[in-house]
């Protein structure tokens, strides 16, 4: 039975044009599947449906999404990554993860990242909290400045945060990409108008809660809050790492951006 699969042209590309047939006739695609962007089930035979090729060094997985969460398209992965990522399919997870930020002078120093829901204006909202292991400098120079971690993501576009009472303001060109029910990078505009790059990267990909996916999923919309070193920490619960990040907008030390769901 034919399938209501979109298949882009960059897709079609890279399987070729015998595969894309066979799949918008009904061959090598399954009727019913779980999206690979809100991980909640869907029916290629009911409703319009994504196809979306991640793509790695050695390896290529197609997976199937509503239409409605992500278009059709070609996601390039890092073969760990991708291997990561089909191996979540099977329930392996990760609560945390750290990556070299890209952009910025590090010393050795790794950006943090943890999810979390916090509640705004009696709305649940998906978030992620970033913070350095250590001091970050900025490019080209030798650090005795101190820490310009947050002045650099001013310079970015984040805005300060005084009250978590507000969503924070939507950051253009910035993304989340989140694939196959994980999270895998941070994304910053490309350079002259490139395509987007990572300024984050997930070693492996990083599970999120369900009740995280379904909050994205419905708000297309992740809030990214970032801190210096030391100043949120690994908090257990997310009542504590509401606390925490009251403590650091109040202290001065809070600064966000809202970033719309890029892709998967």
């Amino acid at each position: 039975m034919p399938r209501m699969l979109d298949v882009s042209e960059d897709v079609r590309a890279e399987i070729g044009d015998a595969e894309a047939d066979r799949l918008l006739i009904g061959d090598n695609a399954p009727g019913s599947y779980d999206c690979t962007s809100c991980r909640t089930p869907g029916d290629s035979e009911q409703e319009r449906t994504s196809t979306v090729l991640f793509v790695g060094d050695e390896t290529a997985v197609l997976a199937f999404a509503h239409a409605t969460c992500i278009p059709s398209q070609v996601v390039q992965v890092a073969e760990e990554q991708l291997q990561g990522a089909v191996r979540s399919i099977t329930g392996g997870e990760d609560s945390g993860g750290a990556a070299q930020p890209q952009g910025l002078s590090a010393d050795q120093a790794v950006l943090g990242i943890t999810s979390g829901l916090v509640l705004i204006d009696d709305e649940l909202h998906p978030a992620l909290v970033v913070e350095p292991t250590g001091a970050i400098a900025r490019p080209g120079t030798d650090g005795s400045r101190g820490d310009e971690f947050l002045q650099l993501l001013l310079e970015q576009g984040f805005h300060p945060v005084h009250g978590m009472d507000q969503v924070p303001a939507v950051l253009n060109g910035w993304s989340i990409l989140l694939a196959m029910g994980q999270l895998h990078a941070v994304l910053q505009p490309g350079t002259g108008g490139g395509a987007p790059v990572a300024w984050w990267q997930a070693h492996a990909p990083l599970q999120v809660t369900e009740g995280w996916r379904t909050a994205a999923s419905k708000s297309q919309t992740v809030l990214v809050y970032a801190a210096p070193a030391g100043t949120i920490g690994q908090q257990p619960r997310e009542d504590l790492l509401r606390d925490a990040l009251d403590k650091a907008a109040a202290d001065g030390l809070l600064v966000a951006a809202a970033m719309p769901l890029a892709g998967t």
